[in-house]
């Protein structure tokens, strides 16, 4: 997007050009930024598919394939494939779901929480030596006021 389309939409859209140019501005940045987060941390014994499954169990704890599929936006096949190659790994395990026993509850086991947590870990790291290395002490205080601006945006 340039100028000439940040008029467009503030002409269309009622949307002020200074809006326009932070939308599109903190999308570009915060995609280069999560590539290169990712990269920090990327490992080649698991697929993107499967850090960002393990990374959904993490967070939502015990959950059936299906629940994580939907959450994933995936077909169930993919998923319970991704899993599969998880479990086969010793990163996930399944078990009987105590309200249901024909369905599975996927879990992280030590192994997985533990993989989670040292990828969290170097991703945070990277970032905190990146802010130390390459932003003055009033850039970094920017950032985190900026932040609580950003934080506002994601409440309802």
């Amino acid at each position: 997007m340039d100028d000439d389309s940040d008029e467009d939409m503030e002409r269309d859209e009622g949307i002020s050009g200074s809006a326009a140019r932070a939308a599109r501005d903190l999308r570009v940045a915060f995609s280069r930024l999560r590539r290169r987060i990712r990269e920090v941390s990327e490992t080649e014994d698991l697929t993107p598919s499967q850090v960002s499954a393990l990374t959904l169990v993490s967070k939502s704890g015990a959950a059936t394939a299906s629940a994580l599929a939907t959450a994933e936006g995936v077909r169930p096949q993919s998923m319970a494939a991704t899993l599969a190659a998880l479990d086969e790994q010793g990163f996930v395990e399944r078990n009987p779901d105590p309200s249901d026993g024909r369905r599975q509850l996927v879990t992280l086991t030590a192994a997985g929480r533990e993989r989670v947590e040292g990828t969290r870990q170097a991703r945070e790291e990277w970032l905190a030596r990146a802010f130390q290395d390459h932003c003055t002490e009033a850039e970094r205080q920017t950032v985190v006021e900026a932040m609580a601006v950003l934080e506002r945006l994601t409440r309802p």
